[in-house]
This record gives structure tokens, C-alpha cells and sequence, in this order.
């Protein structure tokens, strides 16, 4: 990863996520609004919601308790709320499971480690995960996911939640993943795509996108069977991947009310130029969702 881009990203999540925090919470993801869009929810039960659906969708919570331990690596960990809530669900699945099976949940061993290219951001998830006596389970580092500080086959699963878009070498990024990843292991990305290119970008999308990655420090995303033939390249098999935008399209309108309120207004006013500039543009997503531009992309598969 370029120093500059390395830089950039740092900079605008160490600048913004105190003030998503105080506004939306610990996820800093998309949010679920059922598989057409049209369920009316609470914000922060949608983006719960997003990972329990994702979860499914992966049949991750069936395999967890036939592996012990079990290693999860949150690549693009945020703040640590996909990383706890992960923790903490799969736990509750494999102390059911241990009952049932006449065993002690003890037995089961689940730990978690996220990373993040903002200190900021790895300071708070072990401030989080510290406050919910999970210190021990959980760890949080700073580290680039191109060039992972990891052993290989280390993970039986890597969870990269809307990170993807931020790597400038997509190749380079689904190589470590495979390269950390246990033989048998998961691999789940979720990412920002651009629509398929069986007709190439026009003039105006290309604008648009070019729009996108200048406010959210993104060097340029792909579509999502392009993602497919990477993790084949790299090896992956019983690769699977879905289109979830009509389910996810919903939360740019959601986020852009919220930042209407006075609170995050005055947020804003402290939070630097980066986060201001991203606020104002949050009708760059929205649009791009309605215009079939933006696609939410889902690709799972094992080593």
C-alpha cells in the first residue's frame, strides 16, 4: 500500500470515528433492510442485523463448534463492533451447542483479532473490548492487510466487512487472506463494487466513481465477478457471492438524516475537513445505488 493512500486512510478514520461513534455506535458498516429493502427498523438493529444475515448466509455459525479453537481475523476491524458482537454471538451458538452435546462450553475456544490502519480506531476497539471483559479473547493491532504480521494458515476465518475497497492491489489483498487462512477455513469479504462491465463505464459513471473514492480514500473498486476470478486465481473453492444492494440501499438516506441533527452538526464542526467533506457527500451512494452503479458485493469460500 502506497504511503500517501496509507496515510489518507489513516487520517480520515482517526478524524471521523469518534463522531460515528457518538452518533451511529460501534458499526461501521451498512445496514440490512431485508432482502428487497423495504423493512423499517432501528439503525443500529439493521447493521446487527447485516451480520447475523451474512453469518448465515456463510454457514459460519454451523462450523464454529467442530473446530477448537476457533481463530477469527476482522480485517478492516473498525472501532471493534463487528469483532465483539462476532465474539459474543458465536459464543452464545457454541455454549448452546455444548449443552446439548453434554459439554462444557469452556471447551470451546473462540478468539478474535481485528486490524485497522488507524491507531485510533485500535485503541478504542481495545478500550471496547476491555470495558466488556473480553480483553482476553480479542485483540486489536495495527497492521496493513496487504502485508499481514500473521504466520500462514493461522485463521480458520478471515471477515473483511467493507475494507476491500480500500486496498489498491485487490489481488495482492485476497492473497494474504488465502495465505492466513487454515486449510479449510472461510474466507467472507463483503466490498463496495461497481456494476458488472458487460458494457463498459460510461463517461458519467466514471465521474461519479472518480467522486466516490476522492472523499472515501479509495484508490478504485471492481466489480463483483471480477472478485470471483481473483479468489479462484488465488484458490479459493466453493466460492459463492451475492448482490445485496437492494437490501443494504436504504442506509445512505438513514445516515444522511442522522447527520442532519444538531449534535452531529456540531460534531462535524470539530472533526476536520476529511469528515466534513464526506458528510456533504453522502448523496454520492445513495445515487449510485439508484442508479445501478454501486453494487453491495458478497463472496465466501474455503482454502
Amino acid at each position: 500500500m502506497s504511503t500517501t493512500l496509507y496515510q489518507q486512510i489513516q487520517q480520515f478514520y482517526d478524524a471521523s470515528s469518534g463522531l460515528w461513534e457518538q452518533i451511529w455506535g460501534e458499526h461501521m458498516h451498512h445496514g440490512y433492510y431485508g432482502a428487497d429493502g423495504t423493512q423499517k427498523k432501528d439503525r443500529r438493529q439493521a447493521q446487527i442485523d447485516l451480520i447475523e444475515e451474512i453469518l448465515k448466509w456463510a454457514g459460519v455459525k454451523r462450523k464454529v463448534g467442530e473446530t477448537c479453537p476457533y481463530r477469527i481475523l476482522d480485517v478492516g476491524c473498525g472501532i471493534g463492533g463487528s469483532s465483539l458482537y462476532f465474539f459474543q454471538s458465536l459464543r452464545e451458538t457454541t455454549d448452546s451447542a455444548a449443552k446439548l452435546q453434554n459439554r462444557s462450553s469452556n471447551e470451546i475456544d473462540i478468539n478474535v483479532t481485528g486490524i485497522t490502519l488507524s491507531p485510533v480506531q485500535a485503541n478504542r476497539a481495545t478500550e471496547r473490548a476491555s470495558a466488556a471483559g473480553l480483553n482476553q479473547e480479542t485483540s486489536f493491532l495495527v497492521a496493513d492487510a496487504q502485508a499481514m504480521p500473521f504466520a500462514d494458515n493461522s485463521f480458520d476465518l478471515v471477515w473483511s466487512l467493507e475494507s476491500g475497497e480500500h486496498m489498491p492491489d485487490k489481488t495482492k489483498f485476497m492473497q494474504e487472506c488465502y495465505r492466513v487462512l487454515k486449510p479449510g477455513g472461510t474466507l467472507i469479504m463483503v466490498t463496495w463494487c461497481h456494476r458488472p462491465i458487460d458494457t463498459p463505464l460510461t463517461v458519467d459513471e466514471q465521474k461519479h466513481l472518480q467522486e466516490i473514492y476522492r472523499v472515501y480514500c479509495l484508490p478504485y473498486v471492481i466489480s463483483l465477478p471480477e472478485y470471483e476470478a481473483i479468489a479462484r486465481q488465488v484458490g479459493l473453492q466453493n466460492i459463492q457471492t451475492a448482490d445485496w444492494s437492494k437490501a443494504v440501499a436504504p442506509f445512505w438516506n438513514v445516515v444522511i438524516d442522522s447527520a442532519l441533527t444538531p449534535s452531529a452538526i456540531w460534531g462535524l464542526l470539530f472533526s476536520g475537513w476529511s469528515t466534513i467533506q464526506a458528510a456533504l457527500s453522502l448523496g454520492l451512494m445513495s445515487r449510485g445505488y439508484e442508479r445501478g452503479l454501486i453494487q453491495f458485493g458478497l463472496l465466501c469460500g474455503n482454502k
